[in-house]
């Protein structure tokens, strides 16, 4: 979840604690999709997007704290929070939630064409499967997304306000 901090490191909320995990929300949300009501799996995007945006103005709080003389106050920030927005809606929310979504919709089709078993042991089965895949698909997607950005947004900022990922 986390990488090792250096000694006298300040604990960060949305990375070091509990409270990551509300980013994995709507991946949870997706795996239940074939058993709970479409608002159920809308409102597990919504509790994630929250997670995404609190992260966001919280390291554009942190960035626009650190003094620097090579970029000014605004635009430490600005970089921060867009860095951190972009970062997470596709490492926490899009890429998962869609890779979660195709595994069960998949699963339940190939259950249903390759098994006799009841729906309800398919949508279960699916279910389960969804949920095994989130800690598989975490750290390939996030070490995916670091690239995307290094290799693209993140080439366009100022050296001094790249803001470390995940």
């Amino acid at each position: 979840m986390s990488e090792p901090q250096s000694r006298g490191a300040e604990r960060d909320l949305y990375r070091d604690t509990w409270v990551r995990y509300l980013g994995y929300a709507n991946e949870v949300g997706e795996a239940f999709r074939s058993l709970v009501p479409a608002a159920v799996v809308w409102l597990s995007y919504g509790v994630s997007s929250s997670y995404v945006l609190a992260d966001a103005i919280d390291k554009g709080k942190k960035a626009g704290e650190v003094p620097s003389p090579e970029a000014s106050r605004s635009t430490r920030m600005t970089i921060a929070v867009v860095d951190t927005f972009v970062w997470q809606a596709l490492a926490s929310v899009a890429i998962p939630g869609f890779t979660i979504n195709r595994i069960c919709a998949t699963s339940l089709y190939v259950l249903g064409t390759a098994t006799r078993w009841p729906l309800a042991v398919r949508k279960w089965t699916t279910t389960a499967l969804g949920l095994l895949a989130i800690p598989v698909i975490i750290h390939p997607i996030d070490r995916s997304v670091d690239f995307l950005l290094d290799s693209s947004l993140r080439k366009l900022y100022p050296s001094v306000g790249k803001p470390s990922s995940s």
